[in-house]
């Protein structure tokens, strides 16, 4: 199956919906190249970056549960290579 290269794009607002996006990125670390996660204090938010490397309907899925958390927003950006 074809794979492509994207960057999901997450910012959460809700403390405790941290805990459902971490374990989405467990349920999908099969696809996970890397991630990075800043705690932004001063606005109340965290801003995490994943790398996947994952069909595009594994790309959607996971970005679409991402963003249906409260608190959530999650955007994607796939590489065309």
């Amino acid at each position: 199956m074809e794979t492509r290269v994207s960057v999901i794009s997450i910012m959460i607002k809700n403390e405790e919906t941290a805990v459902a996006v971490n374990e989405l990125l467990h349920e999908y670390r099969q696809y996970v190249i890397g991630r990075m996660g800043l705690p932004y204090r001063e606005k109340g938010i965290s801003i995490i970056s994943v790398v996947i490397d994952a069909p595009g309907n594994v790309t959607s899925a996971l970005s679409g549960k991402l963003g249906m958390q409260p608190g959530v927003s999650a955007k994607t950006l796939t590489a065309k290579i």
